[in-house]
């Protein structure tokens, strides 16, 4: 496997990272967690660029609208340390003359991650928020909730309470089971699946399934045994990257990445190169960009491949293309927006 880095530009706080589709043609999309912009790349090999918006940043997550023409939705003004008040969801509409409209759709304080899952036609939204209020950085008495919602349009989007008393809930991966999308929400009580209606009118559901601290979660079957592996961080931006294995009623670990390093961040599953995979990243100690892969399955060994230190990346997205990955990296700590080309 081949590994090919690009450096697209600096971003100073550079945090958010995904991509959309607009009349055919992808478009790269990298944000800012402080004050400042929303870029794209599209063209031959993405080098052009154009900037999404100015301000204000804030920008923890950005999700493609299923069935638009590029539109997405992205949380902003949730900026560093505990500024978060003024935390909020935008629509935003890309433009037939190149530009974007941006409009409040969502005033939700706290808001971290969140995401659209689609379900019969049906985009059913779910936002978790890391706290309900803080005094200080290091104030958690007021612990965080997930609110659901169904998203129907660019108008003021409503949404309720499903689940509160969630401590640091910092964590979100989608997962597509056979019967549709889940979300997996982690915080110090541990980890839940959290599933949409399957009709209108339908009840969500919530079903624990880890109890101990986790900040952040993937899953893959990296083994093709035909179960989930389960990537996590323990604890809140915590000082280790495990892959956990189900055994029984509980869980194995069947892996733990050698350095001990406080605030890994970035923990994502992906096929690169035709092996299912975890890409994770640390903002602290060498700060890596790596991912982890199988190396036998029977017994199950996995193994790290370092992509590159130094950069302590905050979030990932993993573009595929035909022939090629494209991991789209926010390199936060060292304030750059970076692509890394994968090709077998």
């Amino acid at each position: 496997m081949k590994i090919e880095k690009r450096f697209l530009e600096e971003m100073n706080r550079c945090y958010s990272a995904n991509s959309i589709v607009v009349d055919g043609k992808t478009r790269i999309l990298l944000a800012t967690e402080g004050e400042g912009p929303c870029r794209a790349w599209t063209g031959a090999n993405y080098t052009e660029s154009h900037t999404v918006w100015d301000g204000p940043g804030g920008t923890m997550s950005m999700v493609p609208i299923p069935g638009t023409n590029g539109e997405f939705l992205a949380v902003q003004k949730f900026f560093k340390m505990f500024q978060w008040d003024e935390a909020k969801v935008v629509h935003v509409k890309p433009m037939p003359d190149g530009t974007y409209t941006v409009t409040d759709i969502l005033a939700l304080p706290y808001i971290h991650r969140f995401d659209l899952l689609t379900v019969a036609g049906r985009h059913y939204f779910i936002g978790c928020t890391l706290a309900t209020s803080k005094e200080s950085k290091d104030d958690w008495t007021n612990p965080g909730k997930i609110y659901v919602g169904e998203y129907t349009g660019p108008g003021p989007l409503k949404v309720e309470v499903l689940k509160e008393g969630l401590f640091k809930n910092h964590g979100y991966s989608r997962l597509v089971r056979p019967q549709g999308p889940v979300g997996l929400v982690t915080c110090e009580q541990g980890a839940f699946e959290v599933t949409p209606p399957a009709q209108p009118g339908a009840a969500w559901t919530v079903t624990q399934f880890m109890d101990w601290p986790v900040s952040d979660i993937a899953a893959i079957d990296i083994d093709h045994d035909g179960e989930l592996e389960f990537a996590t961080i323990e604890s809140f931006h915590g000082s280790y990257f495990r892959v956990w294995k189900k055994q029984g009623s509980g869980f194995q670990m069947v892996y733990e990445h050698p350095e001990v390093s406080e605030f890994y961040h970035v923990v994502v599953p992906a096929v690169l190169a035709g092996k299912p995979t975890f890409v994770g990243g640390c903002r602290r100690g060498k700060q890596q960009l790596f991912y982890v892969q199988a190396t036998s399955t029977a017994p199950l060994k996995l193994e790290a491949t370092v992509i590159e230190e130094g950069v302590g990346p905050s979030n990932v997205s993993v573009l595929r293309e035909a022939g090629r990955e494209i991991i789209i990296a926010a390199n936060r700590e060292k304030a750059e927006a970076a692509l890394y080309f994968v090709t077998p």
